[in-house]
């Protein structure tokens, strides 16, 4: 289990107001307004729509509002501990739980039910088609699941365009198309490639220009 942190240094806060909609307005709407003794909800997607960002805001959300939340994740060893006075259990990366964590997270599952306390959580894949025990399965599709989709073009530039002003980095329009034209629409993979480029810049002590984005992958062994 661990406590999430408030952002530092470059980090974004990922909170709700910062997390980019696209097509996911029913799955923002329905975390920021998340009663006490809510049913279970379940997020899937591939990497990058949003998943952790979401988990991570409704987190933020329940902090603020002087509640203690659990986190617990593939990263995390089992058994998992339940906590007395926790508003919130985050299971995170559901799809990648070994036996002994996906042990843990049912019996997570059982006391929170017990205690009427809301269970968030995210995986890759819908909940029919985890990889994991029946009863878990089973308890992480009841509630509400949302499939959260990638963002299109032109609200992947937003993000991009977003995330460059907060850091007072100038993107050309040749750089953003570069971007979106080389890589997926991972977003997650893009703010990590802003981040390391923005970093490149510095120690260079160059603007940034699609030659010095490929001078970075080059020297990072992409292309």
């Amino acid at each position: 289990m661990r406590q999430i942190p408030l952002a530092i240094g470059n980090e974004p806060e990922r909170s709700f107001d910062s997390f980019v909609v696209g097509a996911n307005l029913q799955a923002l709407r329905h975390l920021q307004d998340l009663p006490p003794r809510a049913a279970p909800v379940y997020l899937w997607g591939p990497s990058g729509v949003g998943k952790t960002h979401l988990l991570q805001a409704a987190t933020h959300r329940a902090q603020q509002l002087g509640g203690r939340v659990s986190w617990f994740s593939q990263a995390e060893s089992a058994p998992w501990q339940f906590e007395d006075g926790d508003a919130l259990i985050v299971l995170d990366a559901c799809d990648e739980f070994d036996a002994m964590q996906q042990q843990a997270a049912f019996a997570l599952f059982v006391t929170a039910s017990a205690e009427g306390i809301p269970v968030l959580a995210a995986g890759r894949v819908p909940p029919i088609d985890l990889p994991l025990r029946d009863d878990l399965r089973t308890r992480l599709g009841w509630g509400h699941v949302f499939a959260l989709e990638a963002l299109n073009e032109s609200e992947a530039r937003a993000a991009l365009r977003r995330e460059a002003d907060r850091r007072g980095l100038f993107l050309s329009d040749d750089v953003m198309d570069y971007l979106l034209t080389r890589f997926a629409r991972d977003l997650k993979f893009l703010m990590s490639l802003l981040d390391r480029l923005d970093e490149f810049a510095l120690v260079h002590q160059r603007a940034v220009t699609v030659p010095l984005l490929k001078q970075m992958l080059a020297e990072e062994g992409g292309r």
